[in-house]
């Protein structure tokens, strides 16, 4: 780990020439991979290799520059020599990003230049060659938060500064797992060690995108609904950066989430097969998780008043993401955020909290925080019972919470149980339809009006938004 430089900014990264050479080489190489990131047509292999060699001096003068990432950037020079010297196959990053550690320098304003062949969640699924000037959000609230009930040592929130067409998406993360790495028994190991991937130990949110996306739907939404928003709401549209905070706070407490509670075996559920409402669910947990924390804050007398004001915009954050875009974000093809976010609407809706009277939608304030901690109680309740239960029974139950407040498809066979119950857990996924929990009316209503705005907010950054 090299020492700490703080004097190249981003902002300067993005207007240097290696950064220039850097993002012109990969559209080069971008224009040849296909979705493996390999590059098996031969006769580019030359442009491609020239391609390869700019980024490559560049990243080791950065690393003259960048000295908290020097090792990574070498490391990343090296690997891209190596994919060009075999042959443009299928790359392998894994020294690379086994090299570089963004949570062991989380300082506010600290800048890094990313370059990987992966793929962008929520953007596309070809491993192409990505390159990202980002910068780090930490503000010293959200540090002395982290450091004592919140420790989440993996999480790292970011800013985008400029990118390639990867991140001309609704991606806002940069996830290790998405880097194209080959499995290898990492030197050091055990004798008869199985190949592995490297360890990850960070996970970076582009709380700028998430701030700014924000910003632009929940104003829009509000103006549509003629729904009036308490003055801290206001607030949080009006200021990016304060938005920005707020969401680095929200995401550092969902994000640790995942794994903490009472929990399924594998609270991730990443690699199994199931029905999707299950996976709106976690992320519906994890999201009320850090509503209820924020309640918890504002609430608590010995809390700081910068922290005080934050948790509680926080609440405002999860409450309008989650009911105005996520409903409405992506198509109707298993869409469990969708779900998550129809799911939080028509529970506070049916408690009474929030009300939808002569054509125009309001809010109980004073009653909200107690409705959406009680609906993470029913959430909670059904983790904590899921380790007694049987698969199937989990999921059947995990169903008639959502289908207690969620209208399901007219059509559904799940609704009817009319499902193979002694079959695999494969076919009874087979039976849930790609809409199972369709938009209601509202919402159906709300999109036709809401589908520019939240279509006009792919690729957004805190810049745009200022």
């Amino acid at each position: 780990m090299g020492t700490i430089n703080t004097v190249i900014s981003a902002t300067e990264l993005a207007a240097s020439q290696e950064w220039e050479v850097i993002k012109s080489s990969a559209l080069t190489l971008r224009g040849h991979q296909i979705q493996d990131g390999s590059i098996p047509e031969k006769s580019v292999h030359k442009i491609c290799a020239i391609a390869v060699s700019g980024i490559v001096g560049s990243l080791r003068e950065l690393a003259k520059q960048i000295t908290h990432d020097s090792e990574y950037l070498l490391a990343c020079a090296d690997d891209f020599e190596k994919w060009s010297d075999n042959g443009f196959t299928v790359p392998d990053f894994y020294d690379s990003l086994d090299a570089f550690h963004p949570e062991q320098h989380r300082i506010d304003g600290l800048a890094h230049v990313v370059v990987f062949p992966m793929y962008t969640q929520n953007g596309s699924t070809d491993r192409f060659v990505e390159a990202v000037v980002l910068e780090v959000i930490w503000p010293e609230y959200v540090a002395a938060l982290e450091a004592t009930d919140y420790n989440n040592k993996a999480f790292v929130p970011i800013r985008f500064i400029d990118f390639t067409p990867g991140y001309v998406t609704n991606s806002a993360v940069l996830f290790p797992e998405s880097v194209a790495v080959t499995p290898r028994v990492k030197a050091g190991s055990p004798e008869g060690s199985a190949p592995a991937l490297p360890v990850f130990t960070w996970g970076a949110i582009f709380a700028d995108r998430e701030a700014a996306r924000f910003r632009k739907v929940v104003k829009a939404a509000a103006e549509i609904t003629h729904l009036k928003l308490p003055a801290g709401a206001i607030e949080l549209i009006e200021n990016q950066k304060l938005a920005e905070e707020t969401y680095v706070m929200w995401d550092l407490i969902h994000d640790r989430t995942h794994m903490r509670g009472d929990l399924p075996f594998d609270p991730f559920m990443i690699k199994q097969r199931m029905p999707f409402h299950l996976y709106g669910l976690e992320e519906l947990r994890c999201d009320l998780t850090a509503f209820r924390e924020s309640v918890k804050l504002v609430r608590a007398k010995d809390t700081d008043e910068i922290t005080r004001k934050h948790a509680q915009l926080v609440q405002y954050a999860v409450l309008f993401d989650r009911i105005f875009r996520f409903p409405l974000s992506g198509n109707r093809k298993r869409n469990y955020d969708s779900v998550a976010g129809q799911l939080l609407f028509a529970y506070l809706h049916q408690q009474k909290v929030l009300h939808w009277t002569d054509t125009a939608l309001s809010i109980d304030w004073d009653e909200l925080p107690d409705a959406v901690v009680a609906l993470s109680d029913e959430i909670n309740e059904l983790y904590w019972r899921s380790i007694d239960r049987p698969k199937v029974v989990h999921w059947l139950a995990a169903y008639d919470l959502v289908s207690q407040y969620l209208a399901p498809h007219q059509a559904s066979k799940w609704a009817k149980r009319e499902i193979p119950l002694t079959g695999t857990t494969g076919e009874l996924t087979d039976q849930i339809m790609d809409d199972e929990f369709p938009l209601s009316m509202f919402y159906e209503a709300l999109h036709k009006k809401m589908a520019p705005v939240i279509q006009s907010t792919i690729g957004i950054t805190g810049t745009e938004a200022q």
